[in-house]
């Protein structure tokens, strides 16, 4: 039984510093880490390293945008884990503009370990966000429908095997993920860099939902300069959950969107 969720964004990126920045996978708008962000994702790792044997987490599920990969890695060789790739952790993109196209799609897994041994590609991803984008309100969905697949599917394929996890992903996932856990929907929250949420299941609880008590969130006292560059939903939503809709990746207008939404239903 999973007791424990650690959730951390991903760290610094180059492109905020860089503008001349190429994408490692080929991706579109898939920077991968500044200089900055390493360091914070090896101070992520020493702290992780520095808890007790009984709390460190023994399994990481990430993103599958570079930058969370790379910010996975030094946890996962410091602790001798295996990292999973999930998609219904991917990056938040506001809803296309009519006739723009999609949004990018990372690769599967089995490719992406090509750039990160670490990845266990026998994981499948449980949940695939849409590429036509989401407003506020359907992050907050996706993130609730994918904890209540990911949870009971974890317990169910590896037991009391992994009783603390990791997340990684971004600023926007990671405020939809702390608010589900929570049963929080208007939580406000602003999410930094490298910053840990730790959540400790409620005991007897037997939901998903609103099942966690919140020790930390968004903390980044584990960083030498603390949490940077920090995110809240308030600094992109107009009003209501409506966002400025975003354009989809030139030259994807002809493109059909294929894999959406949830992938496994667990047996509970």
């Amino acid at each position: 039984m999973i007791e424990t969720i650690y959730i951390a964004r991903h760290g610094f990126r180059l492109n905020w510093v860089n503008t001349n920045w190429k994408s490692v996978t080929g991706l579109p708008r898939d920077p991968p880490l500044a200089a900055y962000g390493e360091t914070q994702a090896k101070e992520l790792a020493g702290y992780f390293l520095s808890l007790p044997e009984r709390k460190r987490p023994t399994a990481i599920f990430s993103s599958p945008y570079y930058r969370c990969l790379q910010t996975s890695k030094p946890t996962s060789q410091a602790l001798d884990v295996p990292i999973y790739v999930e998609h219904g952790l991917s990056e938040w993109y506001s809803p296309v503009a009519p006739n723009t196209g999609l949004h990018p799609r990372p690769s599967p897994a089995a490719e992406l370990k090509a750039y990160f041994q670490e990845i266990d590609p026998e994981w499948s991803s449980l949940w695939y966000p849409s590429r036509k984008g989401e407003n506020v309100e359907e992050i907050h969905q996706r993130i609730a429908a994918f904890l209540n697949l990911l949870v009971p599917e974890v317990e169910k394929r590896f037991g009391d095997k992994h009783t603390h996890i990791l997340l990684v992903s971004h600023a926007a996932t990671v405020i939809a993920l702390t608010r589900e856990l929570l049963g929080d929907p208007g939580l406000p929250l602003r999410v930094g860099c490298c910053s840990i949420t730790e959540m400790n299941r409620k005991d007897g609880a037997s939901s998903i939902l609103g099942a966690w008590d919140a020790q930390r969130m968004a903390d980044g006292s584990h960083l030498k300069e603390g949490a940077s560059r920090d995110w809240g939903f308030e600094d992109i939503q107009i009003a209501n959950g409506k966002v400025i809709d975003d354009v989809g990746v030139p030259g994807t207008e002809n493109e059909i969107e294929d894999t959406v939404g949830a992938q496994q239903r667990s047996s509970l």
